[in-house]
């Protein structure tokens, strides 16, 4: 009997099986305990903390100032339209016979470089000294004695002759077309002097560079091996030839 009713019972359960009857799935347990993000804080500033700005800070208004009147006494002082001519305006210089200088300015300075004495001459000769000062005297000085300081004019505008002579030819110095100079002072008080220093191989090299770069420049550069007329200066002058600069 019992046997019959252990085989009744499996015959049930897989009659029950075969039809299909679902199974209880057991619970699912859901975790409510998910853990919280908290953003993170940052310690206020230190009243002590220095703000580092890209902006460079602003000049003191009197360094600006300052600056702006010497730009302003530039521009007042330039003369032949270019603010690296400093001097004074003449206009029309009349001088004895066919001496004279039309629109004449009265030179301190070209590039930055004082003129000693200041010079007269009309604005192309001025043009062409700026010029030589820029692309010869000063890249050849470089840094010896800190760097040029000034030029020592022996002579410039003069009603003359040639070389001085009592007659010939009238020297372009007589129509503010020449400047002589003699030496180059450096910041440092010294001098580059052409009479002494052509010769030597310390300032030899550097006033020969000079000689060299004036041609250009200028239609005629003469020096200490032109003739003994100039043994202790440059010649510079604007005279033009058809064969080009005349340089010796």
């Amino acid at each position: 009997m019992i046997r019959l009713a252990a085989i009744l019972l499996a015959l049930w359960g897989g009659m029950a099986a075969a039809q299909g009857f679902p199974r209880v799935a057991p619970p699912v347990v859901v975790s409510t305990d998910a853990p919280t993000i908290r953003p993170v804080t940052r310690p206020p500033p230190s009243p002590h903390a220095v703000l580092v700005s890209l902006r460079p800070a602003a000049r003191p208004q009197s360094v600006e100032a300052a600056a702006h009147e010497r730009h302003l006494a530039r521009l007042r002082g330039q003369v032949c339209g270019d603010i690296a001519i400093q001097g004074g305006t003449l206009g029309e210089v009349e001088g004895p016979g066919a001496c004279g200088v039309s629109d004449a300015v009265r030179v301190r300075s070209v590039a930055g470089v004082a003129l000693r004495p200041a010079a007269t001459m009309d604005c192309r000769t001025a043009t062409a000294l700026k010029n030589w000062v820029n692309r010869g005297a000063i890249p050849a000085v470089g840094t010896e004695g800190g760097g040029i300081a000034s030029l020592r004019v022996v002579s410039h505008y003069a009603c003359r002759n040639r070389n001085n002579a009592s007659n010939g030819r009238l020297s372009e110095h007589a129509h503010g077309r020449a400047i002589d100079i003699a030496g180059i002072g450096l910041q440092d008080g010294s001098e580059i002097t052409v009479l002494s220093g052509w010769g030597t191989s310390e300032d030899g090299a550097q006033l020969r560079q000079m000689w060299r770069a004036a041609c250009g420049p200028f239609g005629t550069v003469l020096g200490p091996e032109a003739n003994r007329f100039h043994a202790d200066h440059f010649h510079f002058d604007t005279a033009r030839y058809r064969s080009g600069s005349y340089c010796r």
